[in-house]
């Protein structure tokens, strides 16, 4: 009778490697293809990962470098023939997919002086965050605003919107949307206003007297649903509230003086799909490095600087400039370096990693 010893040892000689085994699990997995199963326990390290693995890459575009290649497409195609003329800022490892990180969608969008983008609307929410020049406007159901530098504007989903020039000089500004979250969710509708402008049913400023002064109407709906009813958010205000606690209160060693954008109805974010924030670093910070689970796009508006993005071969270190723009990846570290005073725009889709219960922070070299 053989041993257990005799048995091992007669396999080892018959299929030292196991190829016996692993050629019947391979004619296992050509049968069950057949039937559209495959073996979850080929695939499990990279479904269930550690910590997150983003094909994202970190990323920097110097504003000085892009804008000539702008002004260039504002000469090659109306902004009524383009519908939206932009160029979209595509993640260096996700060429092709038009997006900046797998939720997230950002783009720089030019208008020029007399020049109408036709009305549409659709279920992708969008923020516009302004680069450069004055006086542009966007229409939002209805109500314009004026366009300043800095100025953080919001199109909540479905709404009708479109934008025009009446001033002097090019006008640029980030376009931020959830486009692949909504493409992931095969969730996209759209629809073009038979008109190019829509009509304007209520004076500029409607809004901000209505829901931006800590006050709100006493018998009147949020008129965009989970969506913020304030779909303008001046500069001047955010930069001034930065400033105060910049003099007045402790700096973090992380974030410098960071404040987020709410909706005044509930305090969450200002859309259901992406949460923007404001921060200014005093001159000569240094940040400590921190990552969260949430991608982030960053669009410099004052001061000049240092960042340094993910660790190892994949880390990406630069200087930025007023104007610039960079990208974050999920869980890739953030060390940011002030050489002037710094004020630091960024968005995110932070509202969907909370709603999940999934978002995770690390404030690396705390203590």
């Amino acid at each position: 009778m053989d041993t257990p010893l005799a048995t091992a040892t007669r396999t080892a000689s018959v299929d030292p490697e196991g190829a016996d085994v692993r050629a019947a699990r391979r004619r296992f997995y050509d049968e069950i293809a057949r039937l559209h199963l495959t073996p979850l326990w080929e695939v499990l390290h990279a479904l269930v990962p550690k910590e997150p693995t983003t094909p994202c890459a970190p990323a920097h575009w110097r504003y000085a470098d892009v804008r000539p290649h702008l002004m260039r497409a504002g000469e090659l195609i109306s902004a009524e023939e383009a519908v939206r003329r932009v160029l979209i800022l595509e993640n260096p490892a996700l060429r092709g997919q038009s997006c900046i990180t797998q939720s997230l969608y950002a783009g720089l969008q030019l208008i020029l002086p007399g020049e109408i983008a036709p009305s549409h609307r659709h279920t992708q929410s969008a923020l516009r965050f302004i680069v450069e020049g004055h006086g542009a406007y966007t229409a939002v159901d209805g109500e314009r605003t004026t366009m300043h530098p800095g100025d953080f504007i919001m199109t909540p989903s479905w709404t009708w919107h479109d934008h025009g020039h009446d001033a002097e000089g090019p006008v640029v500004w980030l376009d931020g949307l959830d486009i692949p979250l909504i493409r992931f969710l095969d969730a996209g509708f759209a629809e073009n206003l038979d008109q190019a402008v829509q009509p304007v049913l209520r004076a500029e400023g409607t809004t901000q007297a209505r829901w931006a002064a800590n006050m709100a109407p006493l018998r009147h709906d949020p008129p965009h649903g989970r969506t913020s009813p304030i779909f303008s958010y001046p500069y001047a205000r955010s930069r001034e509230a930065l400033e105060t606690l910049a003099r007045q209160a402790a700096v973090d060693a992380w974030d410098g003086v960071k404040l987020r954008y709410v909706n005044p109805q509930t305090g969450g974010s200002p859309m259901p799909t992406m949460a923007t924030f404001l921060q200014l670093l005093p001159k000569g910070f240094r940040s400590r490095p921190s990552r969260q689970t949430d991608g982030a796009v960053y669009c410099v508006v004052e001061g000049r600087g240092r960042a340094r993005i993910g660790s190892g071969a994949g880390r990406l270190d630069f200087e930025f400039a007023p104007r610039d723009l960079f990208v974050v990846p999920s869980w890739q570290a953030l060390e940011l370096d002030a050489i002037d005073e710094c004020v630091l725009f960024s968005f995110s889709d932070r509202p969907v990693h909370e709603a999940l219960g999934i978002w995770r922070e690390d404030r690396l070299g705390d203590g």
